[in-house]
């Protein structure tokens, strides 16, 4: 019997995969960006280790490249995987996505002995993939059962982390290039705009831009990227832009389809069900006009300004220490009162409960290590 998704603990996973795609958000390394991946899985997820495999130039091997977890190192037996070997290289060869948490009673598990010694259960693995184009693999190994919403996190996570990883490599051949022609002037690729991007998936479909662009993370790309395919599968007649000074929408009317829809909301909503939970996870919205057969993206902007002092964040890096208010008076110089004084401005500020909340509030958004 095939097992019901938990909506609440899917947008409470993708809201992860969020996390850990912004870590290697602009990021032009590939391997870096697949040591960020693995990392954020087994710090997020408590996996027992995860790695990535990258696809060789000659596309005929895998490459390991990142390992994070029980095991660090990349060298070793699965160093280097033939297409088609094993089960990584079969997912790579198959492109098709596999979970199991009876790991050691899988017939291709060459070692059982070794996954009942180190009790490992879970095993996911999912290709990296870009238009049907396998980058590589990334696999993450459990000592708990990994529930089916496991299977749904990956998939967003790896879309993304492929879109980066091709476009890092990109970067380093047109590098390559470059230097080869000995450029008197090398100017550093960006990434090229969303709308230009946008316009060339849509085709014939017109696009009207509205508002200055900016630059967004790769989760919010994504989105709007793999609406405007679904758009232009489907005759998206009409599309606008929109940058607002705190959100980023995507609007479309689809052209009247010659087949009779019983339903449009429901129709639409179907044909963009993939992207629900994670526009959600966003802290963006969805709206669908069926009888006019409209359909708006809108995605809030990241708050990236730190409202702390110097004060108040040197503060709370001594919080993160376990430091009492009579501690950091000592430490700092100053009466315990302030402390007090400092530490009920910081939870106003950050719009926090109690001193944890804070802590994690300013950790997620990068003002303390």
């Amino acid at each position: 019997m095939t097992e019901v998704l938990d909506p609440t603990k899917l947008l409470f996973d993708l809201h992860r995969g969020t996390e850990i795609a912004e870590t290697f958000s602009g990021c032009l390394d590939p391997e870096a960006i697949a040591h960020r991946v693995t990392d954020g899985i087994v710090e997020r997820f408590d996996c027992a280790f995860a790695r990535v495999w990258l696809l060789e130039p000659d596309r005929t091997h895998l490459k390991l490249v990142a390992s994070s977890g029980m095991y660090t190192r990349i060298d070793g037996r699965f160093a280097r995987v033939p297409m088609g070997a094993y089960k990584v290289g079969k997912i790579a060869q198959n492109r098709v996505s596999f979970l199991s948490n009876h790991l050691a009673d899988e017939p291709w598990v060459g070692d059982r002995d070794w996954a009942i010694t180190n009790n490992i259960r879970g095993f996911a693995g999912y290709p990296l993939e870009i238009k049907g184009r396998v980058v590589g693999v990334l696999a993450a190994f459990s000592r708990q059962a990994m529930p089916p919403e496991f299977l749904e996190f990956l998939r967003m996570l790896c879309t993304i982390a492929a879109i980066a990883i091709d476009s890092a490599f990109k970067h380093q051949q047109e590098k390559q290039a470059w230097q080869s022609m000995s450029l008197s002037q090398t100017t550093v690729t960006e990434q090229a705009l969303l709308s230009d991007r946008l316009a060339h998936i849509l085709n014939s479909n017109r696009l009207t831009l509205v508002g200055t662009e900016r630059m967004l993370s790769l989760t919010t790309d994504y989105v709007f990227l793999r609406a405007a395919e679904i758009l232009n599968q489907i005759g998206g007649a009409y599309c606008r832009l929109i940058y607002s000074d705190i959100s980023i929408s995507l609007e479309a009317i689809v052209a009247k389809t010659k087949t009779k829809i019983a339903d449009p909301r429901t129709w639409l909503r179907s044909l963009f069900r993939e992207l629900f939970l994670i526009v959600s996870s966003l802290g963006g919205v969805i709206n669908i006009h069926a009888t006019e057969l409209q359909i708006a993206i809108t995605i809030p902007f990241a708050k990236e300004s730190n409202p702390l002092s110097e004060r108040e964040l040197e503060m709370m890096q001594l919080l993160t220490q376990g430091l009492r208010d009579r501690d950091i008076a000592q430490q700092l110089v100053i009466s315990e009162s302030t402390v007090k004084f400092h530490i009920n401005n910081i939870l106003a500020k950050l719009n926090a409960r109690t001193r944890f909340q804070a802590l994690h509030i300013a950790m997620a958004n990068g003002w303390i290590f």
